[in-house]
Parts: structure tokens; sequence; C-alpha cells
């Protein structure tokens, strides 16, 4: 009896073991619509592989941020996938915190639309693969096409082509603005500014990592931005998303200079709109070279130290290959990355903007692939303001900027 007691117990024993072994997958994700999109191929991900247990977590960007922050920088191990915005992925990269996964098998296919697909490689566009782009976001740009028609303007193709129409519309329309964008200093006023910047020909950081904001070209783009104000709502400098959203859905404004891929499908639901079918959306305009939309592509990466990393791998071949891609678009609206998916029928057929939508991806533009991107942002966020309130006149603001960005850039 003793006997079959010990083996009994020897028995439980290993079983105990067996079942805290048991492959286990940590995922470290946003939360809102991204956090369903990951909670729908889990989901999926976990019937195709019975026994494998997955912990997710859903995190806001900036509790994100923190979190696998601390954890590469400790070497804890802790996650196996985890979600990143493009910008921090250079500190990642640059650190040796992610897995090479060129070197985990299968690299990142050609079907990714480039500018997506070069941001996770370090250098960027050249060097090995750190990460799989999962989200592709993009800037876009947005008019109604209704007002546009009733006074003989035709789509915006530069930069200055807005500025005319919002002038042209301001006046002749009561209780309408001509454009609208986000004024709020630091990431909102930088993002609305970024994509005219860049179509004038201009850098905040140039190739070399030099500060770029004293020239010419950055002078002619603030000055066309600051003009928009006059053609904007009372209190533009204190707008963000709520206020920019609200001003197109209730018809009050003729064009917006930044609108993402989450906002478009409320613009054709009459429930949330006033003005369905009226807003047409597009990459937004060149000026001296062509469109320059800005990328706000999220990426999966597996860290250097993570436990399970051909799982991770596995995982995240199979969020993003075109099948999922296409079923996450469908259901969850999350915008793809692969320009197959764009072309897909059935998605277009859901998303009439989806063609634009590729065009501007096409063309986007990264932020500066530096790891002091977040303390750049912040000054020239904060310059912008200033400029855009009157309290410096545009050079100087622009000079003053350049300054504390070099000091920045030299830390």
């Amino acid at each position: 009896m003793k006997r079959l007691v010990t083996a009994i117990l020897a028995g439980a024993a290993v079983f105990g073991v067996a079942s805290v072994q048991a492959e286990t997958l940590v995922i470290a994700g946003r939360d809102g619509g991204y956090g369903q999109a990951l909670k729908i191929a889990v989901e999926m991900y976990e019937a195709k592989n019975p026994g494998l247990k997955t912990e997710r977590l859903e995190l806001p960007g900036g509790g994100l941020l923190e979190k696998v922050t601390i954890s590469m920088r400790e070497k804890s191990g802790a996650y196996d996938v985890i979600m990143l915005d493009d910008p921090w992925a250079v500190e990642f990269m640059a650190n040796g915190w992610l897995n090479d996964l060129d070197k985990l098998g299968g690299g990142v296919d050609r079907d990714f639309v480039k500018p997506a697909r070069d941001v996770s490689r370090y250098p960027v566009g050249s060097g090995p693969f750190y990460a799989v782009p999962f989200v592709g976001n993009v800037e876009l740009f947005a008019y109604r096409k209704d007002l546009f028609e009733k006074h003989g303007l035709t789509r915006p193709e530069s930069w200055t082509d807005v500025l005319e129409a919002a002038r042209t519309i301001s006046k002749a329309e009561d209780g309408v603005s001509g454009a609208v964008f986000r004024g709020k200093k630091a990431n909102p006023i930088v993002t609305g500014f970024l994509p005219i910047l860049w179509a004038h020909g201009a850098r905040v950081v140039d190739a070399e990592g030099t500060a770029s904001l004293d020239s010419a070209a950055a002078l002619d783009a603030l000055e066309l931005f600051l003009a928009l104000k006059n053609y904007a709502p009372k209190g533009v400098e204190t707008y963000n998303s709520t206020e920019v959203r609200d001003a197109l859905m209730q018809g009050t404004t003729a064009m917006t200079i930044e609108l993402w891929p989450s906002w478009a499908p409320s613009l054709d639901d009459p429930a949330k709109s006033k003005v369905p079918g009226k807003i047409e959306i597009m990459a937004a305009p060149g000026q001296v070279q062509g469109p320059a939309p800005m990328l706000g592509s999220w990426l999966l990466a597996v860290p250097a130290d993570a436990k399970n990393p051909e799982r991770a791998r596995d995982f995240i071949d199979f969020l993003t290959s075109p099948e999922m891609q296409k079923k996450l678009a469908l259901e969850v609206g999350t915008p793809p990355t692969r320009a197959s998916v764009y072309e897909d029928p059935e998605v277009i057929g859901k998303y009439r903007w989806y063609p634009a939508q590729v065009e501007a991806l096409q063309n986007a533009q990264p932020r500066p692939r530096i790891t002091q991107w977040s303390k750049v942002e912040a000054i020239l966020g904060d310059y912008l303001q200033l400029a855009m309130i009157g309290e410096m006149k545009p050079q100087e603001a622009l000079v003053e900027a350049n300054g504390k960005i070099a000091r920045a850039l030299r830390r």
C-alpha cells in the first residue's frame, strides 16, 4: 500500500511539472481596437494549437511603452511578443533588445507596403528585420467634395491649393471653417505639421542626424501652416483629435489636414455623421515634392530574451498573414500592412477609401529614426504653438527650436 501511495504521489508530481512546463506565449499589446484585433487572432491561434497557453496584456500606449522598456532593460524575459509604435522601435533595435527575425526564419516578405517594411529593419530600410508591420496606420487628408464642387474647386494637389480652397470656402460659407487641424502643443501639432514640412522638402532632422529646421524650406512650410489658422475654427490652437473629428462629422469644416484610418468608417454612417458620403479621403497633398504623409505603423517583435521565440515568430506570421489581415480589416477595421489586402474586392467594397489609404501608405514618411525623437517632438511642438499663438515670429521659432533640437541630439 505504501508503495502504491508513493507511486501515485510521484505521478502527481510529474504531472504537476508537466503542467508548469506547458507551452506558454506571453503577448504585450495595445488596448482598444488593436487589443480587440489581437484577441480575435489569439483565440484563432489557440484553436489551431491545442495545449498552448496564451497570456495577453492590453495596455494604453504610454503604459505599454513603460512595461516593455523596463522588461528589456532588466532582461526579465517577461514577454514573447511585443507591440511597438514605429518611433519606439528605433531604441529597441539599436539597443539589441529584439530578436533578429531573419535568424528566426522567414524574413518579412515583399507583400508588406514598403515604408512599413522599411521601419521594421535597423538600420532603416537596409539592416536585418527586427519586427513585422502589423497595423498600417497612416495620416490621411480629407475634404468636403460637395463644397469643392459648389465653389468650382478641384481636388487639392498642393498645400498652396489647400490654403486657397480654405480661403474661398471660409469667405463663402457661413458656419464652415476652411480647414481644421490639431493645434495642441507636443505630438498633436507636430503630427499635423510634418506632412506640410516634408512636402516642402524640409526635415526636422536630416539623414545624417543633424537638426535641420533652420532652412528656407522649413520657413515656407511653417508660414503656410500658420496661414491656415486664419481659416480654422476659433481656438484651434487647443484642438486635439476629438475636436477635429467633431468638426468633420458635424460638417462645420471643409478640410482636415489630419485624418486617421480609425476615424474614417464613421464618416459614412448617418447615425454619426451629418455629411455621409460627402467626405473625400486622399493622401496628403504635395508641394515642392510629392505627397509625404506621416507613417504611424505599429510593429510586432520578439524580445531578445523571449522564453519562447520560435512560437512567438510563428504567431506573428499567423497574425500578419494575408488571410488574418483581411479578417481583421473587415471585422475590426485594423488597417492592413499588406498591399494585397488593399486590392481585395470585398475589402474595398466595405472601405471605399482604401485605394487612397494604400496610396498614402506607399508614400508615407517615418518620423526620424533617432532614439531622441520624443524629446525632439516635444521641443518642436512647443515652438510651433508659440508661433501659432503669435508669441514668436515663424523664423525665430524655427531657429530657437533648431538650436534646442541640436543640443538634444548631442546628449
